[in-house]
């Protein structure tokens, strides 16, 4: 079993053990392995545009907001957008700031009839710590994988 197939497998296992109904459940890393190894694979960014511009952003990710900022106003039109700008023959894996929005997002993506939808666990800040200071103990940035401003 390739290194692809064993993350797969445990993206998987975990979604299986959470009852999510998308196909899998990645770690940031996990993601980024994907990402690196498939090129049929695409990264959505959920995040607000602001939340991009102020904490950072991850190279080569497609961004469709689920909600807007400010007052987090849900986007209306988001499965019209990922439908619109995603192939349903991707892989995807959607991230957001702690992996909640992304969640919401892989479950209407599997809903829309996406048969490789995961979700990016931790997402791209992660847990705050006892200081409610994020970064510090898991996420994407916590991993130190690829971002910019």
């Amino acid at each position: 079993m390739s290194q692809v197939q064993g993350i797969l497998q445990s993206a998987k296992q975990r979604s299986l053990d959470n009852s999510f109904p998308y196909l899998g459940a990645l770690t940031p890393s996990e993601a980024y392995a994907i990402l690196q190894a498939n090129a049929k694979a695409l990264l959505v960014d959920v995040r607000t545009k602001a939340e991009l511009e102020l904490v950072g952003r991850v190279p080569n990710a497609l961004n469709i907001e689920w909600a807007f900022y400010p007052g987090m106003v849900k986007n209306e039109q988001f499965a019209e957008q990922l439908l619109a700008h995603v192939d349903k023959d991707l892989t995807v894996l959607f991230l957001c700031r702690t992996g909640g929005r992304s969640h919401n997002a892989a479950v209407l993506a599997e809903q829309l009839g996406y048969a490789q939808a995961y979700n990016i666990l931790e997402g791209f800040e992660g847990e705050a710590n006892e200081l409610k200071q994020r970064t510090t103990i898991n996420g994407w940035k916590h991993a130190n994988l690829p971002w910019s401003n």
